[in-house]
């Protein structure tokens, strides 16, 4: 009896653990994004403006998160290279693109039906990847960004386009 006892609490035990170590993520509010993303990105060499009211992440329960911005590119030498900032604090796969910890800046052409993104280190400008973003099926509100949780969608959107992700386990 005293095996079984001790089987079963060595059991609820491990099962507490299990479900502790769960990461949940949920939208990000306006106030963290506010706190979270700056004024003036640093992109390459330059400072450059952000459309704040654009802003859109999520959050994982453990503080850490994946959000995003416009840029307000006119007038810089981004040239039309890039049109968003993304702070990456966890491990993301987005559109078959591994993306670590840390600033990237992304931009977009049209191809075809389609649109093809392009990833880059915001500090360098260096070319990290590019992937398609697909026109989104389902009727969704055009936005500029939108990082939906991977409860709802596990999609980043712009516009009227869509690119999965993955979370990575850290």
């Amino acid at each position: 009896m005293k095996k079984i006892i001790l089987a079963a609490l060595f059991l609820s035990m491990i099962c507490t653990v299990t479900r502790a170590e769960k990461t949940v993520w949920r939208q990000a509010t306006d106030a963290e994004l506010a706190s979270l993303l700056p004024a003036r990105a640093q992109v390459e060499k330059e400072h450059i403006e952000t459309e704040m009211r654009t802003a859109s992440g999520i959050v994982n329960s453990h503080g850490r998160y994946i959000a995003g911005v416009v840029l307000i590119t006119a007038g810089y030498s981004a040239d039309g290279k890039y049109s968003h900032y993304l702070m990456v604090q966890a491990p993301v796969r987005i559109g078959g693109i591994e993306l670590k910890p840390g600033n990237y800046v992304f931009g977009w052409v049209r191809d075809g039906e389609d649109i093809k993104i392009h990833f880059h280190v915001a500090t360098t400008g260096e070319l990290v990847g590019t992937t398609d973003a697909h026109l989104i099926k389902t009727h969704v509100r055009v936005e500029s960004l939108r990082i939906w949780p991977p409860s709802d969608k596990a999609l980043i959107q712009i516009g009227r386009f869509g690119i999965p992700y993955e979370l990575g386990d850290k």
